[in-house]
């Protein structure tokens, strides 16, 4: 289990509230692939209404994904 919880993110319009969203399956499948690339596995990932929560059990990959929501 990793330290840093459930990273949430308010990426799409808050109509989008389906994860069979083409969006958000197409969001789902980049995550999963830096999964692949980290050796990980994504073990939450949920949408309400255009923000999406998610984590990975990996601190290396939370850790890199919330610098760079930070410099954003």
């Amino acid at each position: 289990m990793n330290d840093f919880g459930i990273i949430e993110v308010d990426l799409f319009a808050e109509d989008v509230d389906s994860l069979d969203h083409p969006d958000v399956v197409n969001f789902k499948a980049l995550l999963e692939e830096v999964a692949e690339e980290y050796h990980c596995n994504l073990i939450t990932f949920e949408i309400d209404r255009g923000t999406v929560a998610f984590s990975f059990d990996s601190d290396e990959l939370m850790a890199d994904i919330l610098r760079i929501l930070q410099t954003k």
